[in-house]
């Protein structure tokens, strides 16, 4: 991904999650879902793009809802996709499938000890952040800092989560039940279920 093409997604996530938090601001939403939540399909979800998928929200209010799938990893290594950035060479950080929107764009998370520039805050230390900011942290790694790679995500139009979730399709978990950055993905989507069934707070049958 050239650096111009970087410029204009960074560009285009910095207008448009902004927009979202001005609009979640003039409106209550009346769900548990909030920015920052893990977002767990029910067994019952069968659309193929969240079987058993858990989700990271990154924006949530009036303008609709964005998250990035967490549990999906591809074959594609990270270095190959920035190929301008040395310190990823020799690593095995693989690229993760964050939705079926734009999947043709990356998007960068990260987990920081202080805020930086081109950053934008999710919760609890965690940002969407630019190449810039991911190259900063290749170089200079600071003990718990983290980062993955996603290419595209999730998104849902105004009211359209709440009514899924109405259907009994997702649960939702805080984003301390895990450590999204070092836990397994093949068991992240089960160990999300059998926390939301002690008490059972989601459909487990079709």
């Amino acid at each position: 991904m050239t650096s111009i093409a970087r410029g204009v997604l960074f560009l285009w996530i910095m207008m448009v999650l902004p927009s979202l938090s001005v609009m979640a601001q003039q409106e209550f939403v009346p769900s548990s879902v909030q920015k920052g939540a893990l977002l767990v399909a029910s067994p019952s979800l069968d659309d193929p793009n969240f079987t058993q998928t858990v989700l990271l929200i990154v924006e949530h209010g009036r303008g609709g809802t964005i998250g990035l799938v967490l549990n999906r990893p591809t074959d594609v290594l990270v270095a190959e996709v920035l190929r301008d950035l040395p310190k990823l060479k020799q690593t095995s950080h693989r690229l993760f499938l964050g939705g079926p929107v734009e999947r043709t764009q990356l998007v960068l998370l990260f987990r920081l000890r202080q805020i930086l520039p081109d950053v934008r805050h999710i919760v609890n230390g965690i940002y969407v952040g630019t190449s810039t900011v991911l190259e900063r942290v290749m170089a200079n790694p600071k003990p718990n800092e983290a980062f993955r790679a996603f290419t595209g995500f999730a998104g849902w139009a105004p009211g359209q989560l709440e009514y899924e979730m109405r259907q009994g399709s997702w649960g939702v978990l805080s984003s301390s039940a895990f450590d999204i950055f070092s836990k397994d993905p093949e068991t992240l989507w089960p160990d999300s279920i059998s926390l939301l069934q002690a008490p059972r707070t989601i459909s487990i049958e079709r």
